[in-house]
């Protein structure tokens, strides 16, 4: 299977590096200008400086080029997959693609395989989620996955795997894609937690009552318990909500210590809690975490009010 990776941001760049250890893949920027800066340089300066692009990475902004692969992977935020596949649905029908993206999209409430499947209906759709951060993986760290799709699994399962990446497979698409996407919102709470130094039992509790919140949701449409407690929920919720390599952690913090945050850079939590929020309305799921986000988010709600409310709700068992 020929692959090409489509998008140039830190995670794209990293996950082309690593799959090119076993065999020729493309990675496809949206700018010529950053393509040519990349191929001259054999390195993402603008996303991720450091790695080295291998030999058998090529690059280009060709996206009919890119395409020309049989498997294809959406490395772009969730905001903007919608637009991409409805702009581009002719070229990407009929392909293997792969949604690299971790979030609900607001305009529909619907996560990246229905986006797919409603874009590009001979298309197979699959899922690549799980705990990890692009340094990690672009340096050859040991990283495991989850591939969700129900088709062909085995063997886009190993095409995707790598010396250093580790692929489990599940036909749960469901309970992936919800886990890697709610997970940032309770990422965002823990980085509030401790940027307004409440101290790391507070994030514990928080931790432990977001994930619970994120079951609650997933469940209910139709994810699986053992999906959220495996790799794309509670494996990924870990990781984001102890690592300031987390973006979503810190846009938490910068949050909860009211300091700036960049504005450049993509929070996909941020769009989530508002998108998951409304999805909790409509199915009668009580999200406090979540509405607290995006209450914050939003400018609605102070830190202190915020915490005040979810420790002023009724005491109740576990």
């Amino acid at each position: 299977m020929k692959i090409a990776v489509l998008g140039a941001g830190a995670f794209g760049t990293a996950l082309a590096i690593s799959l090119s250890q076993t065999g020729p893949v493309a990675l496809w920027a949206r700018e010529a200008s950053h393509a040519a800066e990349m191929a001259a340089r054999r390195e993402n300066a603008r996303r991720l400086p450091g790695a080295s692009l291998p030999e058998a990475l090529s690059i280009s902004s060709d996206l009919a080029r890119a395409s020309a692969a049989e498997v294809l992977l959406l490395a772009m935020p969730m905001q903007q997959m919608g637009a991409f596949l409805a702009a581009h649905r002719t070229r990407l029908d009929g392909k293997i693609l792969v949604s690299c993206s971790k979030g609900i999209d607001l305009a529909t409430g619907q996560g990246p395989v229905a986006l797919i499947e409603a874009a590009c209906p001979g298309a197979r759709a699959a899922v690549l989620t799980g705990p990890s951060f692009a340094a990690d993986i672009a340096r050859g760290l040991p990283t495991a996955l989850t591939l969700a799709t129900r088709a062909d699994a085995p063997n886009l399962q190993a095409r995707l795997s790598t010396p250093t990446l580790r692929l489990y497979r599940t036909t749960d698409t469901v309970g992936a894609e919800l886990g890697g996407a709610l997970k940032n919102v309770i990422a965002i709470a823990a980085g509030v937690v401790i940027g307004a130094k409440l101290g790391d039992s507070a994030r514990a509790a928080l931790m432990t009552r977001g994930f619970a919140e994120m079951s609650r949701l997933a469940l209910k449409l139709g994810a699986r318990p053992e999906t959220l407690a495996g790799l794309s929920g509670f494996g990924d919720l870990v990781l984001t909500c102890t690592s300031a390599q987390s973006r979503n952690f810190r846009f938490g913090q910068a949050l909860g210590s009211d300091t700036a945050f960049d504005a450049a850079i993509t929070v996909e939590g941020a769009a989530t809690a508002r998108a998951a929020m409304e999805l909790g309305l409509r199915h009668g799921i009580e999200m406090p975490i979540t509405a607290m986000i995006a209450a914050l988010v939003g400018r609605e709600l102070s830190v202190s009010d915020a915490v005040s409310a979810l420790l002023s709700r009724p005491l109740k068992e576990e």
